[in-house]
């Protein structure tokens, strides 16, 4: 696989757009990061995954996927190497990564948004 791959996919699935985060690469859900390409040169895709998600991919393919360096990593942000990958391991492993995002957005649509008027302040204590 390679970058022309990663984009087609990425762009395959519902509502996922491509945008530029620092000039690179990367692809969006309701206006949210889930992959980005600013790994590009060195052959490798990003995935914005769960730690958890993350964990379950580098077991099942050490060689295909690893962490990202330093806390983004911790975070779940992983690599996938492109040369390494085939269609099925690419397209899952962005269809997770939009599917966490996209989960993510409904569940910050569903909040209530607060004002002013409804935000709970402290009661003043008496002197």
């Amino acid at each position: 696989m390679d970058v022309a791959d990663f984009r087609e996919i990425a762009l395959s699935f519902a509502g996922a757009e491509e945008s530029s985060h620092f000039g690179q690469p990367d692809f969006r859900v309701g206006g949210h990061i889930f992959a980005t390409l600013a790994m590009q040169v060195k052959g490798y895709g990003n995935l914005m995954l769960t730690p958890e998600a993350q964990q379950t991919l580098i077991a099942m393919a050490p060689d295909i996927f690893l962490p990202v360096a330093g806390g983004w990593g911790r975070n779940g942000a992983t690599h996938i190497c492109l040369a390494e990958a085939n269609e099925t391991q690419l397209t899952e492993a962005l269809r997770t990564a939009w599917q966490i995002r996209a989960d993510k957005n409904m569940k910050t649509k569903s909040r209530p948004k607060t004002t002013k008027a409804t935000r709970k302040t402290p009661k003043k204590k008496k002197s």
